[in-house]
């Protein structure tokens, strides 16, 4: 299978782990990624933001890595992408006010080409209006954005996914390896364990 090219798009104080995990992940199954950010070019870095889970009634949030960008947002053109990517964090709330950013997400949802999405990233999918008659998961938190777009909000475990079509969505990072797994199924990518060989012992 030829690799694809995934269009990531992301702002400043997006997650960290929403953000370089799966980066990461795509790139060393072959794939190419591009990471955009409006009014930013190649090169240039966002800031990320470290969400945790330690008790409170909602998230906490550190300061994360500065993450390089390796595309210019200005340049991209949506039709030249196989998938999109769309990580949580606090970018998703800003992201939904740019209209470039809005009709790239629309291009991928009328194409039924593959995305995915996680956590506050669900934001950005109901900012576009996208989302109607979906089932979408999402930080419970963007709850209301998903049903007021109009979607199935997906209340599934915080390390569970979910994938309606060509649409894969989880609620936050402890879902990765459901959320690229499920993510991965949809790009068509196949990755084969082959057995290990012990090569036999010489004779004394």
């Amino acid at each position: 299978m030829a690799g694809k090219r995934i269009l990531m798009i992301v702002g400043d104080y997006v997650e960290d782990y929403e953000t370089m995990v799966p980066f990461q992940a795509l790139l060393a199954v072959g794939h190419t990624v591009h990471a955009v950010c409006p009014d930013k070019r190649a090169g240039d870095s966002v800031a990320t933001a470290i969400h945790d889970f330690e008790g409170a009634q909602t998230y906490s949030e550190k300061r994360g890595h500065n993450f390089a960008l390796n595309a210019t947002f200005a340049d991209i053109d949506p039709a030249r992408y196989d998938a999109l990517v769309v990580p949580g964090g606090r970018a998703p709330e800003y992201l939904r006010m740019n209209a470039r950013a809005i009709e790239i997400v629309q291009h991928f949802f009328a194409a039924n080409k593959p995305v995915a999405a996680i956590c506050h990233g669900a934001q950005l999918l109901a900012g576009a209006r996208v989302l109607e008659g979906r089932t979408c998961s999402a930080y419970p938190a963007c709850r209301a954005e998903v049903e007021l777009a109009g979607g199935i909000y997906a209340d599934i475990a915080i390390d569970a996914a979910v994938t309606d079509g060509n649409l894969v969505s989880a609620p936050a990072w402890p879902a990765h390896p459901a959320w690229i797994g499920q993510f991965l199924a949809v790009l068509g990518t196949s990755i084969v364990h082959g057995e290990t060989v012990t090569a036999p012992r010489q004779a004394a």
